[in-house]
């Protein structure tokens, strides 16, 4: 694991690219890497660039700005299930509740990150982080196309995230995001110690400053995929 501190990335000015390198050589030959950009009081990058074809999980507490980071920033497919959700809600009749379907907009959900994943383009996905096997998912199907498997992990208080769940009108029960809470706490500490999800090449930590700042997560063109780069 090659840990880089915030301070590598002092300024917004771009990152050289690094010579193009077929992406199975890059699965099997660059260590997997942690990017710390937290604590730089909105003086982060403001575009993250990933190669081509790899797959980016965006993970962090229900609240803390996952749906609203990938909307924005988002230049690829992105899989998110609060929009399946929201997809459903507007066909469903209002007196039902939402616990009678979930079950279904879950599998839609599903349906439509592997149709996703299976043709082969970049995607970013949104990701509660209780799901382990979720992640095991996207990590097969990355190497099964040859690309890489990135985490973006959102490092925001649970205060903060509740605050958040109030604000956009829907929350999670005490129990859910107690769940949420350990599953988060022990992605990021793990991150902090030099160990990411099995089969992620890299992660990347952000505050809510530098989410915020946050305005792109792109890809690089296909006929020359590159490492991730952070300009």
């Amino acid at each position: 694991m090659t840990l880089q501190h915030s301070s590598a990335y002092a300024t917004t000015a771009g990152v050289p690219a690094l010579p193009p390198v077929p992406a199975r050589t890059q699965a099997a030959a660059i260590a997997p890497v942690l990017r710390d950009l937290r604590g730089r009081a909105g003086r982060s990058p403001r575009s993250l660039t990933f190669g081509a074809g790899d797959v980016v999980v965006v993970s962090g507490l229900p609240g803390s700005g996952k749906s609203t980071l990938i909307r924005r920033a988002a230049s690829a497919s992105r899989i998110d299930s609060q929009d399946t959700r929201d997809r459903w809600d507007t066909r469903m009749p209002r007196f039902l509740p939402y616990a009678v379907y979930r079950p279904f907009v879950r599998y839609m959900h599903y349906v439509g990150l592997r149709r996703a994943l299976r043709s082969g383009e970049s995607v970013v996905v949104h990701d509660c982080g209780t799901q382990a096997w979720v992640r095991r998912w996207l990590a097969r199907e990355a190497r099964r196309r040859g690309s890489a498997l990135h985490l973006v992990l959102l490092d925001v208080a649970p205060k903060v995230a509740r605050q958040g769940q109030r604000e956009r009108g829907r929350g999670v029960s005490g129990y859910a995001f107690a769940r949420h809470r350990r599953a988060t706490a022990r992605l990021i500490s793990d991150a902090e110690s030099g160990l990411l999800p099995a089969g992620c090449s890299a992660a990347v930590l952000l505050d809510r400053a530098a989410a915020t700042t946050l305005t792109r997560m792109g890809f690089a063109a296909t006929e020359s995929p590159e490492p991730p780069l952070l300009p």
